[in-house]
């Protein structure tokens, strides 16, 4: 029975250690998933927020990310005046815009 057994370790030292390549494969693979899944999207949306931004002129309507709806009526650097009825008009961050909205939509809103 002792012939067995040493076969069997002979057999389990000519085991090979896999190349570096082979174990680099699936963590080049997630990264490649990972920058189509989540981060090329997500610099789209950045650019298109930035465009958005830089686009704004006295008369847009927008939506901020709070959810107020109101009429641009003075464009700074880096700050918006909002008018959101006649007698309120408030100052904010331009990043705050979230979207512009068709002309009018303000006023069919009340």
């Amino acid at each position: 029975m002792d012939f067995l057994i040493a076969s069997a370790m002979a057999q389990d030292a000519g085991a090979q250690e896999p190349s570096m390549l082979a174990s680099l494969i699936p963590l080049i693979l997630i990264v490649v998933i990972f920058w189509f899944l989540l981060i090329r999207p997500q610099m789209k949306r950045n650019k298109q927020h930035r465009e958005l931004v830089s686009g704004l002129s006295v008369g847009d309507e927008v939506v901020t990310a709070g959810g107020m709806l109101g009429r641009i009526t003075e464009v700074g650097e880096s700050f918006v005046s909002l008018q959101l009825n006649k007698d309120v008009t408030i100052k904010l961050q331009k990043h705050s815009v979230a979207q512009v909205v068709p002309k009018g939509t303000m006023d069919s809103a009340h």
